[in-house]
């Protein structure tokens, strides 16, 4: 029985730690509810960045070509990601380090020119 009552005090602090944070997410909230005005302006419910109406059929079609461009960015940012550790460590990771990520470049460009030449990066 002891046993156990010191286990669970062990957790003791994470349990304070989330009161905590529920308490002061939600009197955030409420504050911004409180002190903050109410009557949104005709710009911010305007159409914005995509050129779409905000408050439209949810069920809309979207151009293909949106989640190209998406998928294109999200692509070469995982490369970024992958470029700075491997750029940090270049001195440790020798020879196979170099010529790895060489290949993962060249994938990733090899990609980049079909879809290039496929016509994807065309906005008409």
């Amino acid at each position: 029985m002891i046993a156990s009552q010191s286990f669970l005090l062990e957790y003791l602090p994470i349990l304070i730690f989330l009161g905590i944070a529920a308490v002061m997410s939600i009197g955030m909230v409420a504050a911004s509810y409180i002190v903050a005005p109410q009557n949104p302006d005709p710009d911010k419910d305007s159409a914005y960045e995509c050129g779409f109406d905000a408050f439209s059929d949810a069920r809309g079609r979207f151009d293909v070509r949106f989640y190209l461009v998406a998928i294109l960015f999200i692509i070469f940012d995982l490369e970024v990601a992958f470029l700075f550790p491997w750029a940090i460590s270049f001195k440790d990771i020798g020879l196979y380090g170099f010529w790895s990520m060489m290949v993962f470049l060249g994938i990733l460009t090899i990609g980049f020119i079909y879809e290039w030449k496929k016509g994807a990066l065309e906005w008409d």
